[in-house]
């Protein structure tokens, strides 16, 4: 018989999980890039931040999504810790929908939901009611799986062994401790909160022992953001600590009120008879009060989330979020919010892949014009960044496409693909030009003054035409025409510059080495306005 408690119990379980983790699906699948937009626009307002935080995590039903999306984001700069806190707050006002709809008494159309919902996606093939349909089905297997909990323990009322454990959480700290553990186990504190709802509404636990497991269970969702902040910088990591302080103040204080003042009557004084309902406004209350009484210091927890884990001087060396990528893939993929994440951590590299392009491009034109091997060496050492920045970036966008559902983001993932291999070729260019300086140095080449005065002008004219992409304009017609005419300008400089090279040819006034020297130069020159014009071309693609 304890062999089908157990069993029934599991599977009870496994059906609420997957219920819980359906509806999420399709609740995202519905909304997620608009809740993306709304994070995109957040401002600085802590009262906006709190109610975006609730409604995001009313939306997709899972706080711990919530917050592991807002670790993401602080790590690649697109929000700052302060934002954070008002997000992480809102997060744990709207993870408590969930307590309050399985306090709805809906499980005799349970089984109903379910049919309806799985008819919608086998039937149906407007996407938009697939979705639709995830959630109802989500929804009534969670009930069913609640149902099902609820059937196997019901024997577990009679066993003193049982009955014995469940009192033992009357000690606040055992009660905590049990909740905490509990939710970092299965990483939900809905989840765990809805099987609590179970134990209490079948007797097997009394509300005035639920609450303190309640107020472990808000500490043990965070795990989720503490297994998310692994590897990310400083700032994503005092994001997870500002988290975790939410909650253990807030435990305390309920804890503290709950032994002091008739708080667990006043609570159950409101729903009387249904302890699946106290609990569900038991998690309310903590998190709205918690929110309430935090939200005037919220900049105090940024403060202390910084001074518990300061910047250290590695920290500032190496700021740079490439070793993260590949890593960052594997643990946000699934996540909402982390097509937005993966984009600005592309725009972020690449964007500084270009500038070290850019940077090598004015080093090598100014080597030619100094005859400058020290130059030239450091420009084979950032051309080894450049290549390895273009081979992560690479790779990380081929596992983006291969798990993209979303055709609009595919395209700019394949836009970024190409922007970094135009940047890789200006990168080699450069080097091009910079090995130049070596030959001129061993054969003692030297250019006319008019060949000189022609290099500085191909320098110039291609650090012009390389600043004009680092920056996008508002206008993006008029930007992307203006890069065009940079184009344009080029190869008709390089046009002329090749007839007036011709012209010096035959009046004898350059040697052989040079003359071949400088038309491969010329080239190169073509070649890298031509590569920064597709890099314009391509970001104007992805904004359009």
């Amino acid at each position: 018989m304890d062999l089908m408690i157990f069993v029934g119990l599991l599977g009870g379980l496994a059906l609420f999980l997957y219920g819980m983790q359906m509806m999420s699906d399709g609740l995202e699948e519905a909304a997620g890039d608009r809740m993306e937009k709304i994070l995109e626009k957040l401002t600085s307002n802590r009262f906006i931040g709190v109610a975006v935080g609730a409604l995001i995590t009313a939306v997709i039903q899972s706080s711990s999504a919530t917050t592991v999306m807002v670790v993401g984001f602080v790590n690649t700069g697109m929000m700052t810790l302060q934002q954070a806190v008002w997000i992480i707050m809102g997060a744990n006002i709207g993870t408590t929908i969930t307590g309050q709809l399985i306090a709805l008494d809906v499980g005799a159309i349970a089984p109903l939901m379910a049919f309806v919902g799985v008819a919608m996606i086998v039937f149906l093939k407007n996407p938009k009611l697939h979705h639709i349909g995830k959630i109802l089905a989500g929804l009534g297997i969670l009930f069913i799986g609640m149902d099902m909990m609820g059937s196997s323990m019901e024997p577990l009322r009679e066993s003193e062994v049982f009955i014995s454990l469940m009192t033992q959480f009357n000690n606040p700290l055992i009660g905590i401790i049990a909740g905490a553990i509990f939710t970092a186990v299965i990483q939900s504190s809905s989840a765990s909160v809805g099987i609590l709802q179970t134990l209490a509404k079948g007797g097997l636990i009394t509300f005035s022992s639920s609450v303190f497991v309640l107020f472990g269970m808000n500490i043990g969702t965070c795990i989720t953001a503490v297994l998310a902040s692994i590897g990310t910088n400083r700032s994503a990591k005092r994001t997870t600590i500002i988290h975790l302080m939410f909650n253990l103040i807030g435990t305390a204080i309920f804890t503290v009120l709950c032994l002091t003042l008739p708080i667990a009557d006043f609570v159950a004084a409101i729903t009387p008879g249904k302890p699946d309902a106290q609990i569900a406004n038991m998690h309310t209350l903590f998190n709205i009060a918690t929110t309430l009484l935090l939200i005037p210091f919220g900049t105090y927890l940024a403060a202390a989330a910084t001074k518990i884990l300061p910047d250290t001087k590695e920290d500032q060396e190496n700021a740079s979020i490439l070793g993260q990528l590949n890593k960052e893939f594997g643990r946000s993929r699934t996540h909402l919010g982390a097509d937005m994440i993966h984009m600005d951590i592309l725009r972020q590299e690449i964007g500084r892949m270009l500038v070290l392009a850019g940077e090598n491009t004015s080093r090598c034109y100014q080597a030619v014009l100094d005859v400058d091997s020290v130059a030239v060496k450091k420009a084979t050492e950032v051309e080894g960044l450049i290549d390895t920045l273009n081979r992560d970036i690479s790779q990380y966008i081929s596992k983006i496409l291969v798990s993209s559902n979303s055709d609009s983001n595919v395209t700019s993932f394949e836009q970024y693909f190409l922007i970094t291999g135009n940047a890789e070729r200006i990168g080699d260019h450069a080097v091009n030009i910079g090995e130049y300086v070596e030959t001129m140095r061993k054969k003692n080449i030297t250019f006319s003054e008019n060949a000189r005065e022609e290099v500085l002008k191909m320098k110039e004219i291609t650090e012009k035409a390389i600043d004009k992409v680092l920056h996008r304009e508002d206008d993006m017609t008029i930007w992307l025409s203006d890069i065009a005419a940079m184009e344009q300008q080029i190869d008709d400089m390089t046009r002329s510059y090749r007839e007036t090279h011709l012209e010096r040819m035959r009046k004898g006034l350059c040697s052989e080495e040079a003359c071949i020297l400088y038309s491969e130069l010329l080239t190169d020159f073509e070649r890298i306005g031509d590569h920064v014009l597709n890099i314009a071309q391509a970001i104007t693609k992805i904004y359009q």
